[in-house]
């Protein structure tokens, strides 16, 4: 009886953990939203700052907010965000995207990892 208690316990652990981790990403990724993004980046829908809205970004097409202000080359550029393309673009945006305005980047690839699922999660949650 106690081995199948510990091995169900198990089991739900496995199972429930990668939540978990999920959440405390999210969780991590708001408040570096708002340590790193949130002086150029609002999370409301057609309110842009010196960098637009990001709510809704994931599956948007970029350089399409109406009304920011965007460079020649975001325009141009042929990607539908996902959480793979925000972390090559906040990586390192002027490899990504040559003559962007964005000017910050995140070189810890577990900041951006939080960052990322943070922001998938607010468009999960819409």
């Amino acid at each position: 009886m106690k081995r199948t208690i510990g091995f169900l316990s198990l089991v739900f652990l496995s199972i429930s953990a990668p939540g978990l981790a999920s959440a405390q990403d999210a969780a991590t990724g708001e408040r570096l939203f708002r340590q790193r993004c949130a002086s150029c980046h609002t999370l409301q829908p057609g309110q842009n700052r010196i960098g637009p809205t990001l709510a809704g970004i994931v599956g948007r097409k970029a350089g399409s907010v109406e009304g920011a202000r965007y460079s020649p080359k975001m325009r141009e550029l042929d990607v539908t965000w996902d959480a793979a393309q925000l972390d090559s673009f906040i990586a390192n945006p002027r490899a990504m995207v040559p003559g962007t305005t964005m000017t910050v980047s995140v070189a810890n690839a577990a900041d951006r990892a939080s960052i990322t699922a943070y922001l998938t999660g607010l468009a999960a949650a819409n």
